[in-house]
């Protein structure tokens, strides 16, 4: 299992930054005053994540923990969004992604920063969090190597 398993990682690189999602919004999404409602974006944010994280191995990625987040623009209907991932840390189970939300304005294609956030996303194989990979060479001693 240990060797399949191996396998199937990929060596995705420390700090590359990549466009893990694009979407479209849409006038369900929006909030009371006509903008896309914030909670929508946090969820897409956490599906950036998640996307960055199956880059480094195939297993039951979950989030452990998403820092603060502070919105710098609002989204307007029709705006192409984009969430662009990369990881900023290895430890033995867990990664750390950032995640940059821009948007880019329906009539004008002016794009603004939206916000970012970094996430703690820990891989899991039967419930339990699981060590995938060692560790890069990159990462250097300020891994925390021993914690999740």
């Amino acid at each position: 299992m240990g060797d399949a398993y191996q396998s199937k990682q990929t060596k995705a690189p420390l700090d590359e930054k990549v466009v893990a999602m694009r979407i479209v919004t849409m006038p369900k999404e929006t909030n009371p005053y006509g903008t896309i409602f914030g909670g929508i974006i946090l969820s897409y944010i956490d599906q950036a994540g998640f996307v960055e994280a199956r880059r480094h191995g195939d297993l039951d990625w979950v989030t452990a923990a998403i820092s603060k987040v502070e919105f710098h623009a609002p989204v307007q209907v029709g705006d192409i969004v984009t969430f662009i991932t990369c990881t900023t840390r290895f430890g033995r189970t867990s990664i750390d992604v950032q995640v940059e939300v821009e948007a880019e304005r329906f009539r004008t294609h002016e794009v603004v920063h939206v916000t970012s956030a970094n996430l703690t996303m820990v891989g899991m194989r039967d419930g339990k969090p699981f060590p995938f990979r060692e560790c890069p060479e990159k990462q250097g001693a300020e891994s925390g190597e021993g914690s999740a």
